[in-house]
């Protein structure tokens, strides 16, 4: 049992099949079929024109932040967004794009007024304004479909384009009950990680219309992210999409089970209200030597990544016995 993160996940029997027996051209030279059926469908089913396949989400974020902006260009995220504090820097170091974060609400959304006090006036003093990015879920939170049309209201107010991270945009849809194009609709361009939940071994989509695909496609190539034969990955990454969406709903309901288990577990402490996706954060009674129970849990085969709080994720590689396990495992190596 591994509760690091949903990154963990194992391709399942039916994605080595189709891997497999692939379909496989030189992507790089824009034949590779399997990959080409791939990007044509993700781009229909999402309401885009165009979609490019990519190594991962890290990649698949900065790609777009370097095809909506120019070196100096500037984009407003939150504080807490992937792409701004866990994705290396790369926007300011490989793309000399600014970010401007803005301290997220408790909620995970950011203040209107706020980004519009952080607007750059036209003036060679200042980076220039070209994008808002959010993130969906942000710390397993769902951003609410009120808020997303705001955004786009606001975009438009300020002649800025609007970029989804969607490394758990799924969850996200699952979580509202809605089809996907619900929240695609907003975006001028959108990622979808198809590696976390949807359990593809690699990959991820970048969205958009055909001129920002364009773009997205030659600073793939000019950071080395070509790849040849890549229907391999793509043959898993469409039954990710195809397959795996409606039991994510799976890994929701454990989360929230794990929740509330942890809170009745002496030393943790769940606000279950904030549990609405595949991720929990649980305080830790600073007392407990965090180091020392991972050592006795992985002896038990459970990996968990202390901190506090301790942030645990659930997939589809943990079910609701395992679970049981885990809390039974914790109590014991707590006494």
């Amino acid at each position: 049992m591994d509760f690091r993160s949903d990154t963990v996940t194992r391709p399942t029997q039916a994605m080595r099949d189709a891997m497999a027996t692939a379909l496989v051209g030189d992507d790089v030279y824009g034949d590779d079929p399997t990959v080409n059926e791939l990007e044509q469908w993700a781009a229909e089913r999402h309401g885009f024109e165009s979609a490019l396949f990519c190594s991962s989400g890290t990649q698949a974020n900065l790609l777009s932040l370097m095809a909506h902006c120019e070196r100096g260009d500037e984009y407003l995220c939150g504080q807490q967004a992937h792409n701004y504090m866990f994705e290396g820097g790369g926007a300011a170091v490989l793309g000399s794009i600014q970010p401007q974060p803005i301290e997220n609400e408790k909620d995970g959304t950011i203040p209107f007024t706020k980004l519009a006090a952080a607007i750059k006036p036209d003036d060679a003093h200042f980076a220039r304004t070209r994008l808002l990015s959010l993130e969906n879920t942000i710390n397993g939170k769902v951003l609410p479909l009120s808020y997303m049309a705001e955004a786009r209201e606001f975009v438009n107010q300020h002649n800025l384009k609007l970029h989804l991270d969607g490394a758990r945009v799924y969850n996200a849809a699952v979580a509202l009950g809605v089809d996907i194009k619900e929240i695609s609709q907003y975006f001028d361009s959108m990622t979808v990680c198809l590696s976390k939940g949807l359990g593809a071994p690699i990959g991820s989509l970048v969205l958009g219309d055909k001129a920002l695909i364009s773009r997205v496609r030659r600073w793939r190539k000019v950071l080395g992210g070509g790849m040849r034969q890549a229907g391999i990955l793509a043959a898993a990454a469409k039954i990710a999409l195809t397959e795996h969406v409606h039991r994510l709903a799976d890994d929701h309901a454990n989360a929230k089970a794990l929740a509330e288990g942890l809170n009745r577990v002496p030393g943790f402490k769940v606000n279950t209200d904030v549990v609405q996706t595949n991720i929990v954060f649980t305080k830790v009674d600073p007392a407990i030597d965090q180091q020392a129970l991972a050592a006795k849990l992985k002896e038990k085969d459970i990996i968990i990544t202390p901190g506090n709080p301790m942030r645990l994720v659930t997939h589809i590689d943990i079910t609701r016995d395992d679970i049981d396990t885990f809390l039974k495992e914790l109590e014991i190596a707590l006494a």
